[in-house]
């Protein structure tokens, strides 16, 4: 899952973390009505979040004509749905709360917060912003419900408008779910040091091991990203500590276990982690890393793996144009994830899939299109690896060998092992183009 955003105002966003100092308190604001976003917080195991579906499942048996309860049932699957990788439950999910809006049409936010959280769990951002909107309408202190439009804004490319969702959630609800969200939107700005301290604040204000897990792991993700591979491990290792249960951790340490070239052990944890939640992220993450190890054989045994989730996923309802744009790219046709990624395009600008359509525009062999979108992938500031590694390579088969040389080297600043396939070639890459000054 990816964290989202913050800022309070034009001089909050030059006072760097500032803003946090209004967070010291509480709002004055009335409380929230809304139930918390579930898949937002991750504070549920997939034990207790099946025990919750249960009790809720039997309570409507005997009062079917309870609206909160439906609510409070979709939202509760769309969670188990996120905690097991099993789309198959949103359907139930998408019955439940639509039963709860029919018995209560007016003023239902619980329920239009979980249809956004499903939709936003479906990739229909647009809907989600739709369901959020209503939702903050119908009761502008849902704070729950300011989380779900941040997510979705964020991916619909709105990035101002995200900012003042998360905000506003802030003022209502300092929290774990808030300052992660807070974290991502730093992070996307290229502000790591402030993403750190606000994660580092969500993990003081946290409340129990699950919380404190889900802040260790995003922390670990972080270290990554800017290169600080072991601090990473040792981050997923906490996050570990603090709930064995939480397989994003374990898939965590089994990146970072790859990166310092611990692949026996990198392979195990990803084995384990897919056994557990079979996250198509982490079974990419095996494949890729078995074919940089030349198991091709193996890899491509992952990789039908993944083909197979996908089709379950767009069985069910979730439009992933983006993730299997990305994985065609790669590893299938190159013009076919263009066509996703295009249409994907026409749905949401975000960065992701500006980066990710320069990218399939450049392996089908079209980079004047793709340098374009490979620099607005960048209009945030973020520095992220694979982002530099895309736009050296297209900027090199343009001929700009200057610029290609600075974007590979701030790729392998940002990350040296940010991929096990990418990562090599990118050293290979610009090795070859400092021997040509």
């Amino acid at each position: 899952m990816r964290r989202l955003a913050l800022i309070a105002t034009a001089a909050a966003l030059c006072a760097g973390l500032s803003g946090f100092a209004a967070l010291e308190h509480t709002s004055n604001s009335s409380p929230p009505t809304a139930a918390p976003a579930p898949a937002a917080d991750a504070a549920h195991t997939a034990l207790s979040i099946g025990a919750v579906v249960s009790q809720l499942q039997d309570k409507l048996r005997l009062q079917p004509a309870d609206a909160a309860s439906w609510a409070q049932l979709g939202s509760a699957y769309v969670e188990q749905a996120r905690l097991t990788v099993d789309p198959t439950l949103y359907p139930k999910a998408e019955t439940a709360l639509r039963r709860s809006l029919t018995l209560q049409p007016d003023v239902n936010t619980t329920a239009q917060t979980g249809m956004a959280g499903l939709a936003n769990a479906r990739h229909q951002f647009t809907q989600a912003r739709t369901w959020a909107d209503q939702a903050v309408a119908g009761d502008p202190y849902a704070w729950a419900a300011y989380g779900a439009l941040t997510d979705a804004l964020t991916q619909l490319g709105d990035d101002a408008g995200a900012q003042a969702a998360v905000q506003r959630m802030l003022d209502l609800h300092p929290s774990t779910a808030s300052f992660t969200r807070a974290s991502y939107t730093l992070e996307l700005q290229g502000r790591t040091d402030e993403a750190a301290q606000a994660l580092q604040r969500g993990l003081e204000d946290a409340s129990n091991p699950a919380d404190q897990a889900f802040c260790q792991h995003y922390l670990g993700e972080l270290s990554f990203n800017t290169g600080s591979t072991t601090v990473a491990l040792t981050h997923y290792r906490k996050a570990l500590a603090l709930d064995p249960t939480y397989t994003a951790a374990l898939a965590g340490a089994a990146r970072a276990e790859a990166a310092l070239g611990r692949t026996a052990a990198a392979v195990t944890d990803y084995q384990a982690a897919i056994t557990r939640v079979p996250q198509p992220q982490y079974v990419l993450e095996l494949g890729e890393l078995l074919e940089s190890q030349g198991r091709t054989a193996e890899a491509r045994a992952q990789y039908s793996v993944l083909e197979a989730e996908q089709k379950l996923f767009a069985a069910n309802g979730v439009v992933d144009d983006l993730n299997l744009g990305q994985y065609q790219a790669d590893h299938g046709n190159p013009r076919l994830a263009v066509t996703l990624l295009t249409a994907e395009w026409g749905r949401r600008h975000s960065v992701l899939v500006a980066d990710a359509l320069s990218w399939a525009l450049h392996r089908a062999g079209r980079d004047e299109e793709a340098l374009p979108l490979a620099k607005e992938a960048n209009r945030l500031g973020w520095r992220d690896a694979t982002l530099r590694y895309h736009r050296g390579v297209i900027e090199q088969a343009i001929g700009d060998d200057q610029a290609a040389r600075t974007d590979l080297t701030g790729a392998l600043s940002a990350n040296p092992a940010f991929s096990p396939l990418r990562a090599p070639d990118a050293q290979a890459r610009l090795a070859r183009l400092q021997g040509q000054r």
